[in-house]
């Protein structure tokens, strides 16, 4: 069994952040274990309150598991506070984790901002090194390099500022840019593409956390790069396409339509 552990907050309305990330695990098939960063309470209207843990209950969750059941892969979302980013940074590089997909949540569906300054050169200093995959959307790698991404030629450019500056492999998502839903890839071997559907579904709350933890999830199952994100996006847009309509603002996602799908065609 491929075993990926999310490091992330919580999300009490379930469309996001660690119920989001688990709910993909199962539906990709892996195994999930999760560090929860921060207890929000939110749904589909919106953000309510929140709390960050503490860095020693931090701390002892990530060590609780790699002490235990080893992840094949970590997915980092959401972490809090400059403390927090310390704290998962020094746990990652204490165990010698591999596979580190980082989707660096630093600006809220409403656009306000989540990271002060502090916090994003911390995420940036001691994070970004250790990833083997960022997935920033638009807003957060023009948050990133301090700059406007209004085009695809933006994109890649963006993309490969990322790329050069930090050392790792870049995703940016194209999904927040009008007309469109393609992402780019800058990497070694370059850029590459992923070309996809726009669906006409005003409900996406989660999309972000659902796509990096298919990714990861695919990647702890022994797929190269390309394939991974492919495979994730594919699930992604299988999701989306469900059409599930809950709550009163930006519902959550399907995520367990495919298995759902599966079993109706077995039967």
């Amino acid at each position: 069994m491929f075993k990926v552990l999310t490091i992330a907050g919580s999300d009490s309305s379930g469309g996001a952040g660690i119920q989001a990330d688990l709910k993909t695990f199962l539906a990709t098939g892996v195994y999930g274990m999760s560090a929860i960063t921060a207890i929000t309470a939110q749904n589909t209207q919106g953000l309510t309150t929140s709390e960050i843990l503490s860095a020693d209950l931090l701390r002892a969750q990530i060590a609780a598991v790699f002490d235990d059941i080893r992840p094949d892969v970590v997915k980092i979302g959401m972490i809090g506070n400059t403390e927090s980013i310390h704290t998962v940074a020094e746990s990652l590089q204490h165990y010698q984790a591999k596979n580190i997909v980082l989707d660096p949540v630093m600006v809220a569906t409403s656009g306000s901002a989540l990271f002060n300054p502090e916090e994003l050169a911390a995420l940036t200093q001691t994070l970004f090194p250790l990833a083997d995959l960022l997935t920033p959307n638009i807003s957060e790698a023009e948050t990133i390099l301090d700059c406007k991404i209004t085009n695809e030629e933006a994109m890649e450019v963006a993309g490969q500022a990322i790329f050069d500056q930090y050392g790792c492999p870049c995703l940016i998502k194209g999904g927040h840019m009008a007309g469109q839903a393609d992402d780019v890839l800058v990497w070694s071997e370059g850029i590459h593409w992923f070309r996809g559907q726009r669906i006409a579904n005003p409900n996406t709350h989660g999309t972000g956390c659902s796509l990096s933890s298919a990714i990861a999830s695919y990647l702890a199952q022994d797929n190269d790069l390309l394939t991974s994100i492919q495979a994730g996006k594919d699930y992604l847009t299988a999701i989306i396409g469900a059409q599930l309509d809950l709550g009163q603002g930006s519902g959550p996602l399907d995520h367990g339509y495919l298995l759902r799908k599966e079993d109706n065609h077995e039967a």
